[in-house]
C-alpha cells in the first residue's frame, strides 16, 4: 500500500467517526442517557485535562512524528531478511504481545499462517502470549526452529515470562543450529539505555530494537514492539503511523464536540460517575476481534487505581470486557439487554468489509430458511448490529459506536491513537496516573521471591507464611 496520508480525498474517506447517539436521553430515556447540557458542564473540567497533557506529552503522542529513522530500519531489515525465515515468534506478554496480535488479526488474512497464496513470502505470526509449558512445547516442537527468528520484548529483560521463554527458545535453537549462529535468530526489543536484555543483547550480538523510555507496554504497539512483527508480515507500518498522525490533528481541540477521543472518553467517565463501571467493546467485524483483547489491557491497567494523585483511597476503575458480535449476542446480550444498567457497550463497526458474500436462494419451500436466500452475509452482520443497537436503546441501556469505513492500516492507527488519548483524558478525569501499574507489581514480586531473585527475601517470607487453606472448604 502506498502511504497516502497526504491524499486529502483519500485521508477524509477513511477518517474513522464516534457514534454517540445512542448516549443521549432522547434515545435511551432520560434516567440513563445525559443531555448535550450535562456534557457541555464539564467542559472547563475537560479543558484543564487537555492541557496537562499537553503539557506533559505522554510517550505516546509522540510516536507517529519521531519515527522515521527506525520505520526505515525495520523495513531493510524486514526485507532483507525475507526468504532466510518462514516463521517470526514473538515472545512478550501483556503490551509486549496483545498490540501485536491485534495488528495481525486485523490486518492479514484469518488464515494468514496456512495460506501461502495470502503471505507474499512473509513470515507466519506466533505470539504464545503466555507460559503454559504444554503450548510452548508445542510450538517449539512445531516450528522448524533453523527457519525461525524469535522477537524478545521486554523494556527490563526482567519480564519472569518473557525471559523464560526465551532462555527454553534459545537453549532449543542452540540445539538445532549451533551455539555459533544462535544470534542469527533472536531479536531483542528492549530499552536502550538499562535492563538485562539489553546487557544480554550485547553479550550474544543480537539485532536489537529499542523502546522509548518513556512509553509504557500498553501504550507501546506504535513502537518497534508492534511495528516489528507487522513488518514481517507485509503490514505497512508507515501507513499505522499516518493513521495515528491525522487523529492526533482531529483531536487538537479541547472541545468536546470536535474531539472524538475525548467526547468518547467524557461519556464513558459520566457512565462511569453514574454507576455504570462495566465498559463493554464489541467489533462487528472478526478482524477487529483482538482489539478488544488490546483494549482490554490498556483501560484496566491505565484506569484501575488505588489512589489519586495526592495519594487519596479512591479505589476507581471501570472493568474492560470483550465481546464479539455477531458471536455474543448469542451469549452475552441477554445480559446487556435485562441484567443490571451497568454497562456502556462501544461497537466496532465496520462499512466496507472488503469481500461480499451471497446467500443462496435455496429450500423455498422452509419459510424460516429461504427468506435469508438472495441477502449477503455483509446485510446479515451489519443488520444484526443494527438490531442489537436497537434492543439496547429501547431498553435504555447505554451504547456507542466507532466506525471504520474499512479495515487498513491508516483506519487502525486512527483507531489506536484515539483509544490512547481516550484513555489519558480519563486518567485525567479521574485524576490517577494512567501510565503506572502497581498492582501488578505486588504480584510478579512474590514470584521474584518464591523463584529466588536477588532482593526479594522479604516477599518469599510473606509467600511462606500466607495463611493456610482450611481443608474443609475444599470439597
Amino acid at each position: 500500500m502506498a502511504k497516502r496520508f497526504n491524499d486529502n480525498e483519500w485521508t477524509n474517506k477513511m477518517r474513522i467517526k464516534l457514534d454517540v447517539n445512542n448516549m443521549f436521553a432522547e434515545r435511551v430515556g432520560p434516567e440513563h442517557g445525559f443531555t448535550r447540557e450535562e456534557i457541555t458542564a464539564l467542559s472547563d473540567k475537560v479543558e484543564e485535562a487537555h492541557n496537562n497533557i499537553k503539557q506533559a506529552k505522554p510517550g505516546f503522542m509522540d510516536l507517529p512524528y519521531e519515527q522515521t529513522e527506525i520505520v526505515r530500519e525495520i523495513k531493510e531489515f524486514a526485507a532483507k531478511k525475507q526468504g532466510e525465515f518462514d516463521n517470526f515468534v514473538v515472545l512478550g506478554i501483556g503490551g509486549s504481545a496483545l498490540g501485536n496480535i491485534a495488528l495481525q488479526t486485523a490486518l492479514n488474512d484469518p488464515y494468514y499462517n496456512y495460506r501461502n497464496d495470502k503471505r507474499g513470502g512473509c513470515c507466519r505470526l506466533f505470539v504464545p502470549d503466555n507460559v503454559d509449558p504444554v503450548r510452548f512445547k508445542s510450538l517449539l516442537e512445531t516450528l522448524d526452529l533453523k527457519k525461525t527468528v524469535f522477537n524478545v520484548i521486554s523494556k527490563s529483560g526482567g519480564t519472569a515470562e518473557t525471559m523464560s521463554q526465551y532462555l527454553i527458545a534459545r537453549k532449543a535453537v542452540a540445539e538445532v543450529v549451533g551455539e555459533d549462529k544462535v544470534e542469527k535468530h533472536f531479536i531483542a526489543t528492549t530499552s536502550a539505555n538499562s535492563g538485562y536484555l539489553i546487557e544480554i543483547s550485547k553479550r550474544e550480538d543480537f539485532k536489537t530494537f529499542y523502546i522509548p523510555d518513556n512509553v509504557g507496554g500498553r501504550f507501546s504497539v506504535l513502537t518497534p514492539v508492534g511495528l516489528v512483527s507487522a513488518a514481517f508480515c507485509g503490514i505497512d507500518i508507515e501507513e499505522l503511523l499516518a493513521g495515528a498522525a491525522y487523529m492526533d490533528k482531529l483531536c487538537q481541540s479541547s472541545d468536546l464536540w470536535q474531539n472524538p477521543a475525548y467526547l468518547n472518553g467524557v461519556l464513558q467517565y459520566m457512565s462511569y460517575k453514574e454507576g455504570k463501571p462495566l465498559s463493554v467493546m464489541m467489533p462487528y467485524a472478526h478482524a477487529l476481534k483482538d482489539m478488544a483483547d488490546w483494549y482490554r489491557q490498556l483501560w484496566a491497567e491505565s484506569l484501575g487505581k488505588e489512589v489519586d494523585r495526592e495519594g487519596n483511597v479512591i479505589n476507581v476503575g471501570p472493568t474492560p470486557i470483550k465481546a464479539l458480535g455477531a458471536t455474543d449476542q448469542h451469549s452475552q446480550v441477554q445480559l446487556y439487554t435485562e441484567g443490571p444498567f451497568d454497562k456502556v457497550i462501544t461497537f466496532l463497526e465496520v462499512e466496507d468489509y472488503g469481500v461480499e458474500i451471497e446467500i443462496p436462494a435455496v429450500y423455498q419451500d422452509i419459510q424460516g430458511v429461504s427468506y435469508l436466500g438472495g441477502h449477503t452475509l455483509n446485510e446479515l452482520i451489519r443488520t444484526e448490529k443494527n438490531a442489537t443497537e436497537l434492543a439496547l436503546s429501547k431498553r435504555g441501556r447505554l451504547n456507542s459506536a466507532i466506525i471504520l469505513p474499512e479495515v487498513n492500516e491508516f483506519t487502525m492507527g486512527q483507531l489506536i491513537y484515539m483509544l490512547e488519548l481516550q484513555t489519558a483524558l480519563v486518567g485525567e478525569l479521574f485524576n490517577i496516573n494512567a501510565f503506572n501499574q502497581p498492582g501488578v507489581e505486588l504480584g510478579k514480586h512474590y514470584t521474584y521471591g518464591v523463584l529466588g531473585r536477588e532482593g526479594y527475601d522479604d516477599k518469599k517470607q510473606e509467600y511462606d507464611e500466607r495463611p493456610k487453606k482450611d481443608k474443609d472448604l475444599i470439597i
